[in-house]
């Protein structure tokens, strides 16, 4: 049932991007891999005419088997995103994970066996049970296994999750900020070592590994979610699907509006150029802001990044704006000093 509803979407949502051209493709947000290559395969020429130029599948570790991946084989897809979290099982168990750290490196070597070299893989640090020996062996077991792109992100822990439950019970310890910036740390030190270039604050990639679908959000290219909680953007409005499954599938059915939209301000285009482009290795460019929003808004910029400079937080070359390593600890703080209120 949600395929056949996905297959509707797709089709009332087609004219969303008017004649933007489509040159990536990224199944992911959830657990696609749980379905045989074959119905991803149907789906995806359904989705579009021709491969394109990166299609992404997220895969679950778990779910890596010989047979999947031999599936793979006959399917379009050419870049692969596999959620392992950590090469270490207590880590896995404190962060309710199925799968095993054995399960995880069993996974990428099966897809390097096949062929495929486009790999990407998620790492998350702060854990709780972690330290920074145990972080450095994490990164040091990626790097040993020749993963190109590595997505690293600070632990975040949501209410009503398993390690909530556990922290406010105090059967783990809390979150430690200072062992994330210590461990953040570290993974700028060694990954710059490895040859890696940190392209977005929690993206790293070997020259020439960039996530094409990723890099094209940052930039403000335009983009078409389809799914429940999906978000979608034509560079004019915003929409984001209702999150909750049966109530897209049914809506869906029924052919009712299954979406909430907003039309977008200038303040609100600026606020946002400025928080995904000092996100990236490519920053800030204040002749951008002034082409597209104007005097003031330039203005307001250079008025309000000149503090941030002295303070060692940003770095200005040829016109664009960056954060330095001090300001990458920061990144969400900086950004919301530099956005200006709507009117």
């Amino acid at each position: 049932m949600f395929l056949e509803a996905l297959l509707k979407e797709i089709e009332q949502t087609r004219h969303y991007l008017g004649n933007e051209a489509v040159n990536t493709i990224y199944f992911g947000g959830g657990t696609p891999s749980v379905y045989a290559p074959g119905e991803l395969q149907e789906l995806l020429e359904r989705i579009y005419p021709g491969p394109a130029s990166e299609i992404t599948l997220e895969l679950n570790p778990e779910d890596v088997t010989e047979s999947f991946v031999d599936g793979l084989k006959s399917t379009w897809f050419n870049r692969f995103s596999i959620g392992i979290q950590s090469f270490f099982d207590e880590d896995l168990v404190a962060l309710n994970r199925s799968h095993s750290a054995g399960q995880a490196i069993l996974a990428v070597n099966l897809l390097h066996s096949a062929g495929y070299r486009d790999l990407s893989i998620d790492l998350i640090y702060g854990i709780p049970t972690s330290s920074a020996a145990r972080w450095e062996k994490n990164l040091g077991t990626a790097f040993s296994l020749g993963i190109p792109h590595i997505s690293a992100y600070a632990l975040t822990v949501e209410p009503g999750t398993p390690l909530a439950w556990m922290i406010a019970r105090k059967r783990s310890a809390p979150v430690s900020e200072e062992l994330q910036n210590e461990q953040f740390e570290m993974l700028l030190k060694k990954t710059e070592e490895h040859g890696f270039l940190q392209y977005e604050i929690s993206n790293f990639c070997k020259p020439g590994h960039y996530s094409l679908h990723n890099t094209n959000y940052w930039k403000g290219v335009p983009y078409l979610g389809l799914g429940p909680s999906a978000h979608s953007y034509n560079g004019l409005s915003r929409r984001w699907n209702v999150s909750n499954l049966s109530g897209y599938i049914s809506g869906i059915g029924r052919g009712d509006r299954i979406y909430e939209e907003e039309m977008l301000t200038a303040a609100q285009k600026y606020n946002e150029y400025v928080m995904t482009s000092l996100r990236t290795m490519w920053g800030c460019d204040h002749e951008k802001i002034l082409s597209d929003f104007g005097f003031r808004m330039a203005e307001f910029f250079t008025e309000n990044a000149a503090p941030l400079v002295t303070k060692g937080f940003l770095a200005r070359e040829h016109g664009c704006y960056f954060l330095t390593d001090k300001g990458k600890l920061f990144a969400d703080r900086i950004s919301s000093d530099l956005f200006i209120a709507d009117e």
